[in-house]
C-alpha cells in the first residue's frame, strides 16, 4: 500500500518541483523542494484554514532541517505552513529561542508546532503554548534536551535511535574491515543523555568486536569561535589522527559543522566515515567534495548517485557512508506531514507505524526502524518519545546497504548509560 502510494504521489510532484528551485545555492547543497514521490493533499482532505509551524536551526548550523521545512511548505503553501528559525548562537539566546516558538501561538489558525532540532528552551517554549493554547500539538524532532523532560511537555517526542545506532554504527566499521574508532565531540554535547549514552554503547559495542575506542575533543561551534574556527580546528587535526590511529579508523563526530571539514580530510589522508550524526547525503559531502547540486535539488536519488560518484572519484569506495535519505530533512517535512495526518483524523499521534508512513512520504523506498523510549534508570519505555533510523548505504561502484535495520541489537545495550 505505502509503495503504491508514493507511485500515485509521484506524478503530481514533479509540477512543485518544477516550480520550487534551490535559489541557486553556490555549494548546491540546498534542498528547499518537495521530494519526488510526494503531494499535498486537497484542501478538503487537509482542511481549509489551519496552519503548521515548523521551527529550525538556520541553513548554516543544520541546513537540512531547514529544506525539509521548506519542502513541506513548497507542498502545501506559505497560507499553510509558517516558518521560523532559532539563533544560531542558541545556548546563549534561549530567550529568543522561546519566544520564537512561543510566539506562532499567537496566531489562531496555527494547530502544531514542529521544532527540529528541539535545542535547549523548547520544554519551556511548549509549556508556554500549552498554557495559552492547550489544543495546539506540539512535536520535537531529535532534542537537545533530556527526553523525559521534553517529554513531558511536548506531545510527541522523535529523536534518532541513538542506542541502536551506537551499536550499528561500530558494528558496520568492523564488518567494514577498521579497527579503531575515534568520536568527536566537545563538554556541551557529551551533557545531552542522547549523546552521553550514545557514546557508552559505541565503547560497550567497541569492546564487543575488538576495536580500540579513542575520543578527540573539538571546539564548540556555538562558542567564540563560531563555525569558522570550529572547522579549521577540525581541518588541521585530522591530519595528526589520522597519522596517530591509522588508516584502518573510523571517525564520528557528533555535530554538523564539524563533518565536512572531517569528510574533506578524510578524503585526503585516509580513514573510514560511517554515517554523520545526522545522516544524509547532503550532510558535508557536497562541500567536501565541491559538488554543485543545483541541478539535482529535491531528488534523492539523484543526489545520492552524484555524491557516490565523486567519492568513488576521491578513491573512497567502500569506506564513506549515508543515509540514502536525509535525516533532517525527513524529519522536518516528516513530523509536520504527521502532524497534518493526526489533525486530519488519518493517523494517530503516537503509533509509531503511522509516524513511519510520515516519514516515507519524504524517503519513498527507504527502510526505517524505530522504538519507543527506554529510560536507561527505571527501565521504563515512553509512549510519547520515539527513537527512529534508517538503514546505512555503503558508497562505491556499485553501493550497497548494511542491512542494519534488520540486525537485532543486544537487550542489555537499550540501558547502557
Amino acid at each position: 500500500m505505502k509503495k503504491a502510494i508514493s507511485i500515485l504521489l509521484s506524478a503530481a510532484m514533479l509540477l512543485a518541483l518544477a516550480a520550487c528551485g534551490n535559489g541557486g545555492n553556490p555549494s548546491g547543497a540546498q534542498n528547499s523542494t518537495a521530494p519526488q514521490g510526494s503531494e499535498a493533499p486537497s484542501g478538503s482532505e487537509a482542511g481549509d484554514t489551519f496552519k503548521i509551524g515548523i521551527v529550525t536551526g538556520t541553513v548554516s548550523q543544520s541546513e537540512d532541517d531547514r529544506r525539509g521545512a521548506e519542502a513541506f511548505q513548497a507542498m502545501y503553501g506559505e497560507d499553510r505552513v509558517v516558518l521560523a528559525t532559532y539563533p544560531d548562537n542558541f545556548t546563549d539566546e534561549v530567550e529568543t529561542t522561546i519566544q520564537k516558538i512561543a510566539g506562532l501561538a499567537d496566531d489562531p489558525d496555527i494547530k502544531a508546532i514542529v521544532v527540529n532540532q528541539a535545542v535547549p528552551g523548547t520544554t519551556e517554549a511548549f509549556r508556554q503554548v500549552k498554557e495559552r493554547r492547550p489544543d495546539i500539538i506540539c512535536i520535537a524532532g531529535e532534542s537537545h534536551e533530556d527526553l523525559p523532560e521534553i517529554g513531558s511537555a511536548a506531545d510527541l517526542v522523535c529523536n534518532n535511535d541513538f542506542v541502536a545506532r551506537g551499536y550499528l554504527i561500530i558494528r558496520t566499521a568492523h564488518e567494514l574491515g577498521c579497527t579503531d574508532f575515534v568520536h568527536i565531540s566537545f563538554p556541551r554535547h557529551m551533557a545531552y543523555e542522547t549523546m552521553s549514552r550514545r557514546v557508552a554503547v559505541m565503547q560497550k559495542a567497541c569492546e564487543e568486536f575488538g576495536m580500540e575506542f579513542h575520543q578527540e575533543t573539538a571546539p564548540d561551534p556555538t562558542s567564540d569561535v563560531g563555525v569558522a574556527g570550529a572547522q579549521a580546528y577540525i581541518l588541521e587535526k585530522v591530519p595528526e589522527w589520522v597519522q596517530k590511529y591509522g588508516t584502518e579508523t573510523a571517525y564520528f563526530c557528533t555535530n554538523d559543522a564539524h563533518t565536512e571539514p572531517l569528510l574533506k580530510q578524510l578524503f585526503e589522508y585516509g580513514g573510514y566515515f560511517i554515517e554523520a550524526d545526522l545522516p544524509s547525503p547532503l550532510m558535508g559531502y557536497p562541500g567536501a567534495l565541491g559538488l554543485d547540486l543545483t541541478e539535482e535539488a529535491g531528488d534523492f536519488e539523484k543526489i545520492l548517485a552524484k555524491v557516490e560518484s565523486a567519492v568513488v572519484e576521491a578513491g573512497g569506495a567502500g569506506r564513506f557512508g549515508t543515509w540514502a535519505y536525509s535525516y533532517g530533512y525527513t524529519t522536518s517535512a516528516g513530523l509536520a506531514q504527521h502532524a497534518m495526518n493526526v489533525i486530519n483524523g488519518e493517523s494517530d499521534l503516537t503509533d509509531m507505524d503511522d509516524i513511519a508512513k510520515a516519514y516515507e512520504v519524504f524517503s519513498p523506498g527507504a527502510e526505517w526502524n524505530g522504538s519507543g523510549y527506554t529510560n536507561a534508570t527505571t527501565g521504563v519505555k515512553s509512549e510519547n518519545i520515539f527513537l527512529v533510523y534508517q538503514d546505512t548505504y555503503i558508497m562505491g561502484d556499485p553501493g550497497y546497504y548494511m542491512g542494519s535495520t534488520e540486525v537485532e541489537v543486544p537487550e542489555e545495550y537499550f540501558t547502557t548509560a
